[in-house]
């Protein structure tokens, strides 16, 4: 029976995580020739190639996507092993990482990941936000287990990715309450002239906002457009302007800034989408995620 190398396995582990040997060998202390050499000693052994080259970078290979995620549970394992050793909580729960686009609103992830926080065993999160081309790159090396994005992915990326719809919902104006007396009658022609936050143009609400206006002959000032979408709350609730968001978020709007809605934008609708690298979706949060979304989040009324 031949035995795994698990210090080639770790090094395999270490270039799939940092997408080259160079940014790998920081970590391991190692030249680039020493952990070239190791990789080389791996494929053989395994039988198959590791990666492909993909400019300066390396990507995993079908197959080395499949050790990768071996290795990851392993090596995750391996730690979880020294923290109880030395005395300190593990948890031995089940991990979650997720990608959010910062054009979602972060009170709409929030309430995607809900229904997760009471899973048996226990979900340990780590989320990262980051923009479209960063959150698949990651995607495709599983350094994340899903992607939470306003827009699919489309046929033409170099990304092997699928969408599944969390599901849309109507999109409204808020603003202060000050702004809410002074808009709400005659909505919506009463926003002519009225100040507005927006997002930017990466934004995919920002195409459908903008032809609702042009389609009513509505033009509101437009003081901001605004990428973050907490920033863009946080100007909208320090009284800056009205801002459009999804309305499965409006007690929390209400709640948290003191916003309330001034009208429906009649037609405008807000989709949300999980990005995955599989077709079926067999990590348990994501799965009931997407099922409590789909079943209560966005359920029509």
């Amino acid at each position: 029976m031949e035995w795994l190398n698990y210090h080639h396995l770790n090094y395999f582990w270490s270039v799939t995580r940092h997408g080259s040997i160079t940014a790998a060998c920081d970590e391991l202390r190692l030249s680039p020739s020493t952990v070239s050499a190791q990789l080389k000693q791996l494929e053989d052994s395994l039988g198959h190639p590791l990666f492909h080259r993909v400019g300066r970078g390396l990507v995993p290979t079908d197959f080395g996507r499949s050790v990768f995620r071996f290795a990851d549970s392993i090596f995750t394992t391996g730690r979880e092993l020294m923290d109880f050793a030395q005395g300190r909580q593990t948890g031995h729960g089940l991990r979650l990482e997720l990608g959010a686009h910062a054009n979602v609103p972060k009170l709409v992830v929030a309430k995607l990941l809900e229904p997760t926080l009471d899973m048996d065993p226990p979900v340990r999160l780590l989320c990262r936000e980051d923009r479209t081309e960063g959150l698949l790159s990651s995607l495709s090396l599983h350094h994340l287990d899903v992607v939470v994005t306003d827009s699919p992915v489309g046929p033409s990326s170099h990304v092997k990715a699928f969408n599944h719809l969390f599901g849309e919902c109507p999109v409204a104006l808020y603003g202060i309450p000050a702004l809410v007396e002074r808009y709400r009658p005659g909505f919506p022609a009463s926003i002519e002239g009225a100040p507005l936050l927006v997002p930017t143009a990466e934004c995919a609400v920002r195409l459908q906002l903008d032809q609702w206006l042009d389609n009513r002959r509505i033009a509101p000032v437009l003081v901001g457009e605004i990428e973050d979408s907490g920033l863009l709350k946080e100007l909208g609730g320090g009284g800056l302007g009205l801002i459009a968001a999804p309305t499965i978020i409006e007690e929390e709007i209400a709640v948290r800034y003191d916003m309330h809605r001034v009208g429906i934008m009649e037609g405008v609708k807000e989709r949300f989408y999980a990005i995955t690298g599989e077709r079926t979706i067999a990590h348990p949060a994501v799965v009931k995620m997407l099922e409590s979304a789909r079943l209560a989040l966005f359920r029509s009324d």
